[in-house]
């Protein structure tokens, strides 16, 4: 197959990418590496950005595919494959028609071109047009409906439709109303500012400077309930890219920031060097459950690995490629993470655990599990005020954000996280 056509090695690329989510269940950052690689940046973007609004929208595009087809593709069919990222080219990246067929056509090469070719010239004919608002995957839509009822899953379609705003985590909560008009933005809590996406990252004032760092609102909200540090010690566990740990370290904690992907801590290493941070933080690759410290911590924040189903707004793949088995899968290595984790907190100490995941075992009834088998921690009283308006503690005392949180202002991602006392 040629690359000689304009185009097409984005194209090839964006498919590729596909396959990596669907056939191998890798999240696309992660399969964008590979397929991308020694692709133009221009080229490059274009392959991600193909592929996410296929992801975003593919219940929708595959009832088009299957209403012009005589007999169901399945659903790994290159042929089915390549329409759909055609279709997510014509319909919401305004890509034009004869642009996306010339590019897709090779795909198939040796192929089911007629198929492919006859299935996109019915569908323009006949003008379609996909929904207001994406449809929720029946097996996720199913869950959560189960899970928060029908409400949450009405709002997480029209959350889904659109990549959210840009969020920033400053390292000096008293120059929020600074920032704020310097960047031309909206705050939503001290130390937030929102800016609608747009502006590459590295040209926004403060950049360079190191005063704030990319960090969804949500994601922010597990380190401050450590509150401030004033010079006690921290452990940052599954740390990497460094988001927490600046928190913390910003927040006066010296902190221990535990990762075991040396990739991963590459970043965290730069963010802190960036922020000027990095006196604060001692960089550590291990495996969390392998791993003993020489001293116990005032205070622990378990990041854990998890679904990571709330991020479904910027990552849609998620939705794709995570089912019952790996959230079950998950949630027995947190649990085994939270048994580990708490024999290092000091008499007296904090331990606050969180995942980016709106499901339930993966947060709620982890900590309902874990307080059963460990008596003898306690739920800590969350302070009033310490989140955004709009944002509470739960019934138990927990933190649970949901889709339908914060809409007018932009949302947020799904997060949930609980502080506990160690005796």
């Amino acid at each position: 197959m040629s690359n000689s056509i304009p185009g097409l090695a984005a194209r090839r690329a964006a498919l590729r990418m596909m396959d990596g989510v669907l056939r191998r269940g890798e999240p696309l950052d992660q399969a964008s590496h590979a397929a991308a690689k020694g692709l133009e940046p221009n080229d490059r973007a274009l392959a991600i950005a193909i592929a996410q609004e296929a992801f975003r929208w593919l219940p929708d595009i595959d009832a088009l595919i299957d209403g012009k087809t005589r007999r169901k593709l399945p659903d790994d069919a290159k042929a089915r494959m390549v329409l759909r990222i055609a279709l997510a080219q014509i319909l919401r990246l305004e890509t034009p028609p004869h642009a996306a067929i010339s590019t897709a056509l090779p795909l198939v090469s040796g192929g089911p071109k007629r198929l492919v070719h006859g299935v996109l010239g019915a569908i323009l004919r006949r003008e379609a047009r996909l929904p207001d608002q994406p449809t929720l995957p029946a097996e996720v839509a199913s869950r959560w409906r189960e899970n928060w009822g029908a409400e949450m899953v009405a709002a997480a379609s029209t959350q889904l439709a659109a990549p959210p705003p840009l969020d920033l985590a400053l390292k000096d909560h008293a120059a929020t109303a600074e920032w704020t008009e310097k960047l031309g933005g909206i705050s939503l809590a001290p130390g937030h500012i929102r800016l609608q996406r747009g502006t590459a990252i590295e040209e926004l004032p403060g950049f360079d400077d190191g005063a704030w760092w990319v960090q969804d609102l949500a994601a922010s909200l597990p380190a401050r309930l450590l509150g401030q540090g004033k010079g006690k010690q921290a452990l940052d566990l599954c740390a990497a890219p460094g988001g927490k740990t600046m928190q913390l370290a910003a927040a006066g904690w010296k902190v221990t920031s535990l990762d075991k992907s040396a990739k991963r801590q590459e970043r965290l290493a730069a963010n802190l060097e960036r922020t000027g941070l990095s006196a604060s933080a001692n960089i550590i690759q291990a495996d969390a459950l392998g791993w003993k410290p020489d001293a116990g911590y005032d205070a622990i924040l378990i990041d854990a690995p998890c679904s990571a189903t709330g991020t479904f707004r910027r990552h849609p793949d998620v939705l794709h490629r995570v089912g019952a088995r790996q959230i079950t899968e998950l949630a027995e290595l947190q649990s085994a993470m939270l048994d580990h984790a708490s024999r290092w907190v000091k008499p007296g100490g904090s331990i606050v655990y969180a995942t980016c995941s709106l499901e339930p075992e993966e947060g709620e009834a982890q900590i309902d599990a874990f307080l059963e088998r460990s008596p003898e921690f306690r739920r800590a009283e969350i302070p009033r005020g310490i989140f955004p308006a709009g944002i509470a503690a739960t019934k138990t005392g927990d933190l649970r954000t949901l889709p339908d949180m914060l809409s007018k202002a932009g949302g947020l991602d799904g997060f949930f996280a609980a502080k506990f006392i160690a005796p």
